[in-house]
């Protein structure tokens, strides 16, 4: 596996996407691309770059607010929710990572924002949630 950089820092928000994006573009003078929404994770979300790395800021879109950044957000409140690594394919990865014995929350990958695929792995592997992410 080559993990070509670190590809963004997930952002838990707690209010609207818009509100929270207004921070970043308002007061810091960044810029929004890539505003979608991912139904089968519950979240909207847009990308910040940020020089290198982007800053991708997610909104729990689901009915109760029960979905994966909901109930980040209820435990630990808003904040980094997740890092990622870009890779160069997310698939073989996650094949490696299981064969050395990695606890992952994805075997394979799914589908994210931004046109990449995606796959987790346990906080309790890495320390904090960690992403693995490629291009489809």
């Amino acid at each position: 596996m080559k993990i070509n950089r670190v590809d963004h820092i997930g952002i838990a928000c707690d209010k609207p996407l818009e509100e929270a994006a207004k921070f970043y573009t308002d007061v810091l003078g960044l810029k929004c691309t890539g505003q979608e929404v991912v139904q089968e994770q519950g979240v909207a979300t847009v990308f910040v770059p940020c020089g290198e790395v982007l800053l991708e800021l997610l909104v729990d879109i689901t009915p109760n607010h029960d979905g994966p950044i909901g109930k980040y957000i209820a435990k630990n409140g808003p904040g980094i929710q997740h890092l990622a690594l870009n890779v160069d394919d997310c698939a073989s990865a996650l094949v490696e990572l299981d064969g050395k014995g990695v606890k992952l929350i994805d075997k394979t990958p799914r589908g994210g924002a931004g046109n990449m695929w995606i796959g987790f792995l346990h906080p309790k592997a890495a320390g904090l949630l960690l992403e693995i992410c490629s291009p489809k």
